[in-house]
């Protein structure tokens, strides 16, 4: 097996960089599903202990870990989902009757996205099969947004508390579908969790599995083009420090995102399939904000938990005049917080949502970033950023020393991640029902892997990989059913 990825760091969103005594982790927040839990709530955990051989280990971020503050308002979200219905009663104890449909509301969507999953792995025929029975469950919950979903609700207040964390998987309400918002917000019903040693322990702890089995990771590697023959995949051709390389090969993996995957085929390979996938648009991006500390944060107010800050309870704004206007809203977390084994500084990551089409010019020109314009108008957001965070965190505001902005153009140039999106497709309906979204592709050897297949997320592209190999290696799927 070869493994190639373009950066020359692996593991994507999970690495992690380092300034001066501060190291930041850039994509993971907390994870669910990897808790020493029996079920399904610790599958995940289970999956990732196999194949590391107990090398990757998970902490607890606490409890409560998810806190949800507004205007003169908090709630804090704990776990397991018992514990979580029964604060939201005590907080608003007229709206029994809502809190009892909006979970009711969310166990079916939940078992209808497993199906959904389901189908996406299969043989054509059984998907086929599976759809007649569970398709209209299926389409009714990807059809029904958030916003939707949300309207039975009566109480603004109860509404945002509900709805805030949509920014797990990057779709605003009226978009968002409820089946994924429903998936994601319940991985967490059994905890959160923070790999123990940071994120850029995924890599380090996978990539020795792949070397050990006779494979290689190389890096500075950008694949350019998937090479089809009649209808079946031969190779690729990557460039690797300015050289041209090509890979011969009956079978592909493409974890590298669907807009990607297409740009490398010829127009002529699968034409209809590729139409399809094009009209799939990218999602949201983000701005990221590092912050390095000295002193002991934990005083000051910081703790494991995230905190999902709204400046109102219109919780669907996006940030979209990121030149001139305020966030409406952000999640801030604090790495350093989550993992015990922490080394250096105390860290923080400030979060927004935005609309790229401000860094639409310098996308897609390889020395943009270095431009006059661009250099201004980060540190214009920069300053905005820290002024936000200081007003909502005084005590922590003295203990600064350091601060970064990353924006889209980062995360297109790290992650060639096209506009900069944050988690790939745009998670609406079209995503979630497309039958081009599959694993098994229509040109013969190539599989389609990663959170475009599945979900926005860790999660969602480590299932995306288990179910490409498990075409490859049937017997995998027993990992799944233990």
């Amino acid at each position: 097996m070869l493994v190639l990825e373009q950066h020359d760091v692996a593991g994507g969103l999970t690495q992690t960089f380092t300034r001066a005594d501060w190291t930041f982790a850039t994509g993971v927040h907390y994870i669910g599903g990897v808790g020493d839990i029996t079920g399904s709530s610790g599958q995940i955990g289970r999956l990732l202990a196999w194949l590391t051989g107990g090398a990757l280990r998970f902490v607890s971020c606490g409890n409560p870990y998810d806190i949800v503050r507004l205007p003169d308002f908090e709630f804090a979200i704990p776990y397991p989902e018992a514990r979580y219905r029964e604060a939201l009663l005590a907080r608003f104890p007229q709206q029994s009757e809502a809190v009892g449909r909006w979970f009711a509301a969310c166990e079916a969507a939940r078992h209808s996205a497993f199906a959904m999953f389901a189908m996406r792995g299969m043989p054509q025929w059984l998907a086929w099969g599976m759809h007649l029975i569970q398709g209209d469950e299926v389409e009714r919950w990807a059809q029904c947004t958030l916003a939707s979903a949300l309207a039975d609700v009566p109480d603004a207040q109860l509404r945002a508390v509900l709805g805030a964390r949509w920014g797990d998987y990057g779709a605003p309400p009226e978009r968002a579908p409820m089946l994924e918002h429903a998936l994601v917000t319940s991985s967490y019903n059994a905890g959160a969790y923070y790999p123990a040693g940071g994120p850029a322990r995924f890599a380090s702890t996978l990539v020795p599995v792949v070397e050990a089995a006779g494979g290689e990771v190389q890096l500075g590697a950008c694949v350019e083009h998937i090479l089809v023959t009649g209808g079946h995949v031969v190779g690729v051709a990557f460039n690797q420090g300015g050289t041209r390389r090509t890979e011969f090969t009956g079978r592909v993996i493409s974890a590298m995102g669907i807009a990607n995957t297409v740009s490398c085929l010829d127009a002529a390979t699968a034409p209809a399939w590729q139409d399809t996938l094009r009209g799939l648009r990218p999602g949201l991006a983000h701005l990221a904000l590092y912050i390095g500390f000295d002193g002991d944060i934990a005083a000051a107010g910081a703790s494991g938990a995230n905190i999902w800050i709204y400046e109102s309870e219109e919780i669907g704004r996006v940030w979209q005049n990121v030149e001139e206007d305020d966030p409406p809203g952000l999640f801030v977390s604090f790495p350093s917080m989550k993992d015990r084994t922490w080394a250096g500084k105390p860290t923080a990551e400030v979060i927004a949502l935005c609309d790229a089409r401000a860094f639409a010019s310098w996308l897609d020109t390889p020395d943009g970033r270095h431009s006059a314009p661009y250099q201004e108008l980060k540190g214009r957001i920069e300053r905005r950023l820290l002024a936000r965070f200081r007003r909502h965190f005084p005590a922590l505001a003295p203990l600064i020393r350091f601060h970064e902005l990353s924006t889209p153009v980062t995360q297109q140039r790290y992650l060639r991640s096209p506009g900069g999106a944050m988690y790939g497709l745009d998670v609406t309906a079209s995503r979630l029902t497309s039958a081009a979204l599959r694993v098994r592709t229509p040109v013969h050897g190539l599989l389609l892997a990663g959170q475009d297949v599945t979900g926005p997320g860790v999660a969602g592209a480590f299932m995306g990989g288990l179910m490409a190999a498990a075409v490859i290696e049937p017997a995998i799927l027993t990992r799944f059913a233990s």
